[in-house]
């Protein structure tokens, strides 16, 4: 049966798109919250429990002040089923309209969002300041509507993504596995895992990127067992992947995904391609369809299924509390490993563009704008303020995309002590020990929360680079845990390791029937 021709406005598909990205900055997929509480109440390392706990108040925070859950407000990413009896009435592009939206959600005065998207990735690097383009993916369906998918996927998790054409014989479930273990935790984990099998290289990872927007279902499939061999695979990946006990945000601990998804497509005889993409603690996307009737109307969701877990809940008995204005040598030697720190004073900010810049200027024998000395840098990218907030949203970025610069940087400034996300790597620990200057990690997916904790902000240098400018934040009472102390002992290290070995322990008394 042939459907009647619907016309669909394409200002329709610009403001559904924009309102469709305000949504999902501060609502998580009540799905998503349901099994992240199920997780909590789950967790038995008190550092994961805890950073879940921040994650998921976290989340209730945005929802209810409508700012982003993460400062990282994403690379917008959009899945379209065109109906071929719908026409789009409009002069413009389907991308320009697509564009036009996450220009408006990301411009917008009461909710704005980060804009991370440089427009030259090879040299200049500069940003568009509106987060466009968008990355657009267009499917010619049968029918007069349109069905659009859409995502804004942060940095962290996709700079994880990786891709093998294995051997037809080769065993996908082993190289998930193994690739997980390699991908540390700057994906921010608890998340998901979304693996595309077949295809080509380009067709994998589009089946791994689609797939990781189905509803989280995993309790229920595992009830119910599983029908098919890509539904086995899901329960076998989701169960090995837990048990290497990377835990939230690499800690160590009983939960690293909620779900695994899993998409095929037929390949060449000769080809197994498999990608595989992470999806971070923030987990934004939306799916809504347009039938020519107007725009979409989204309503919130039911914020009673969000747990109400209260901020104390989540600071433990003897916390030391950290003076940064007065801050030592002495006193961040005494810090130790998987200790909970909450840091007051004055503390700078700096990410890659800002590291590159001093590299140059250090390099070149200039004076930086700004002194380290006896200071502790931030690693972050806020989002901007709006009415009376000091800041907006401003959780860690990946540390170790800092490593390369941490040497020089430790060598010839005299840095205290360093903030980010996740692990460090071999090198910047060795830098670590040799400077005796420690490493700190605050909760990536709980960038509301921190930002509460700031009570002033003003930029000290490098402007010109917007949210990867300088700035010098006043905190109170910032929530971080101790992850690499002077000795290059490390949590991201230490911790998956314990919970690893308990977890088999576990998993052979539950075997043998003790």
């Amino acid at each position: 049966m042939i459907k009647k021709t619907r016309t669909i406005a394409g200002k329709d598909i610009t403001k559904s798109v924009a309102d469709a990205l305000q949504y999902i900055s501060y609502y998580h997929p009540p799905d998503y919250i349901r099994y992240l509480s199920q997780a909590y109440a789950r967790e038995q390392n008190p550092a994961a429990k805890n950073a879940i706990g921040q994650i998921l108040l976290n989340s209730r925070m945005a929802a209810f002040g409508r700012r982003p859950i993460c400062q990282d407000t994403g690379l917008v990413v959009v899945f379209a089923k065109v109906g071929m009896n719908a026409r789009i009435k409009s002069t413009a592009s389907f991308s320009d309209l697509v564009n036009e939206g996450v220009r408006q959600a990301y411009l917008d005065p009461d909710n704005p969002l980060r804009a991370s998207i440089v427009a030259d990735p090879l040299a200049r690097r500069v940003n568009t300041r509106d987060n466009t383009p968008a990355v657009v993916h267009v499917d010619l369906v049968q029918g007069n509507q349109i069905e659009i998918t859409i995502a804004a996927k942060g940095g962290g998790s996709e700079n994880k993504a990786r891709f093998a054409t294995l051997n037809p014989s080769a065993s996908v479930s082993d190289w998930v596995v193994n690739t997980v273990s390699t991908l540390g935790s700057g994906w921010c984990p608890p998340g998901l895992i979304s693996v595309g099998i077949g295809g080509s290289a380009e067709k994998a990872m589009l089946l791994a990127k689609e797939a990781m927007n189905e509803p989280i279902d995993m309790a229920e499939l595992m009830a119910r067992g599983a029908s098919s061999a890509e539904e086995g695979l899901r329960i076998e990946l989701y169960e090995r992947i837990n048990a290497l006990g990377i835990g939230a945000q690499g800690l160590g601990g009983l939960t690293t995904v909620v779900d695994v998804k899993v998409a095929t497509y037929p390949t060449h005889a000769a080809s197994k391609p498999v990608a595989l993409i992470p999806q971070c603690a923030a987990n934004r996307h939306l799916k809504f369809t347009l039938d020519g009737s107007g725009p979409i109307s989204l309503q919130p969701p039911d914020l009673r299924q969000w747990p109400d877990i209260g901020a104390d809940e989540l600071n433990p008995a003897g916390v030391r509390r950290v003076n940064l204005d007065t801050l030592t040598k002495e006193e961040t030697a005494s810090w130790r490993c998987g200790e909970t720190l909450l840091l007051s004073g004055k503390i700078l900010t700096g990410r890659d563009a800002a590291h590159k810049r001093m590299i140059e200027l250090l390099d070149a024998g200039k004076p930086l704008p700004v002194n380290l000395r006896g200071r502790v840098i931030y690693y972050v990218g806020p989002v901007r303020a709006v009415r009376n907030e000091a800041v907006g949203p401003a959780g860690p970025t990946t540390a170790s995309r800092l490593d390369d610069f941490t040497d020089k940087v430790l060598a010839e400034t005299g840095l205290f002590a360093m903030v980010g996300k996740a692990e460090r790597g071999p090198a910047a620990i060795e830098s670590i020990v040799r400077h005796k200057t420690p490493y700190l990690a605050a909760v990536g997916g709980a960038a509301y929360l921190i930002s509460k904790a700031i009570k002033g902000a003003r930029i000290v240098a490098f402007e010109d680079l917007g949210m990867e400018a300088i700035y010098e934040f006043e905190v109170h009472d910032m929530p971080v845990i101790m992850a690499v102390d002077v000795e290059g002992n490390s949590i991201h290290n230490s911790g998956p390791l314990e919970w690893r070995k308990r977890m088999a322990v576990d998993s052979i008394a539950r075997n043998i029937g003790l």
